[in-house]
């Protein structure tokens, strides 16, 4: 479907793809009518899903130069290159809207932590406990509002949230392998 780019005069790609990545970006995408009568209502939907998807499979899976023109064996190579001159271009500011709308995914954030390590020498049924404690402090944004949440663990419980977050970790460098 990016095939259909070459409806476009070579010259005023750049300005099209741009603005695809401004949309990509968060920011007002191209319009249809700022493009004359050069598509179809259905070509341009799929025009614009197909830049839109491999800007983000571009980025996303940070592939080179090389990997990127062999994606655009098929169009020409003036409209290949204002393509990959673009996405080169504002690669970073693309990534890190990829990375703040994959974030966006759930909605509580972790925004910062604190821990204190405390020893409980008694209470009030034992006389002598000396049972090390840990109080951790989460500050979450969740739906744009700040909240606090304090949780306190014993021995046992953080070695449990040790491990769980350990796997999770794992799970995470797998998706990340290649």
């Amino acid at each position: 479907m990016i095939k259909l780019l070459e409806k476009l005069p070579s010259e005023q790609c750049p300005k099209l793809i741009h603005r695809v990545v401004d949309g990509v970006c968060g920011q007002s995408g191209p319009r249809r009518t700022d493009y004359g009568e050069r598509w179809s209502l259905t070509e341009w939907v799929e025009l614009m899903n197909a830049l839109s998807s491999f800007i983000h499979f571009g980025v996303g899976r940070g592939c080179f130069d090389q990997e990127i023109q062999e994606l655009l064996s098929d169009l020409d190579t003036a409209r290949a290159e204002a393509l990959l001159q673009c996405v080169r271009s504002r690669f970073d500011e693309i990534r890190h809207a990829l990375v703040d709308r994959t974030n966006g995914i759930s909605s509580t954030q972790l925004q910062d932590f604190n821990w204190q390590l405390k020893l409980a020498l008694s209470s009030d049924k034992l006389s002598a406990l000396n049972i090390p404690l840990l109080n951790l402090s989460l500050d979450l944004k969740e739906n744009g509002i700040q909240r606090l949440v304090t949780i306190e663990m014993n021995k046992e419980e953080l070695h449990t949230l040790i491990s769980a977050l350990e796997a999770a970790n794992k799970v995470i460098l797998k998706l990340k392998a290649p």
